[in-house]
């Protein structure tokens, strides 16, 4: 018996899921580290256009990205809904700020379909899937591919 209860476990996904834009979007949670909520963010002169800044987390100096700039969506003023998804990327410590942030959801693995070409207008190389929820559609992100080489060697640097 406990074998199959594990077998299911391994079949579902657990991703952290926020909004950006009106439209829903799902990470690993293993990926996340934590989401705190908006604060004083310190602007980096000569930083790529989406790069909000940088925040002191504890000690820790980190990037931040405004994911509507990455996305070519409309900035939009913070809310009190607005946090920042605090995620490790290829060993960096990266912030992404979102419009605000959902829940945890375990979704079986076997409801997400490859991403179509493409998606909400989003190039479909940072997507990894969609994911069929009962009444909508979870767009899933690779977070090692939602920046370049390049970005993250400048990221590195800021």
């Amino acid at each position: 018996m406990e074998n199959h209860t594990q077998k299911k476990d391994a079949d579902l996904l657990q991703m952290v899921t926020f909004n950006i834009g009106g439209e829903e979007f799902g990470v690993e949670i293993l990926t996340v580290q934590e989401i705190i909520r908006m604060m004083q963010i310190t602007k980096v002169p000569k930083a790529p256009d989406f790069v909000e800044g940088v925040i002191n987390l504890r000690g820790k100096v980190i990037p931040v990205i405004d994911l509507r700039k990455r996305f070519g969506l409309d900035s939009r003023g913070h809310d009190k809904n607005t946090r920042i998804v605090v995620v490790e990327i290829n060993k960096m410590i990266v912030g992404f700020i979102v419009d605000s942030v959902s829940e945890v959801l375990r979704i079986p693995a076997d409801t997400v379909e490859p991403p179509p070409p493409v998606v909400a207008g989003l190039d479909s190389e940072y997507i990894s899937g969609v994911g069929k929820l009962e009444d909508r559609l979870l767009i899933l992100l690779d977070l090692d591919r939602l920046l370049s080489r390049e970005e993250k060697k400048v990221l590195s640097q800021v």
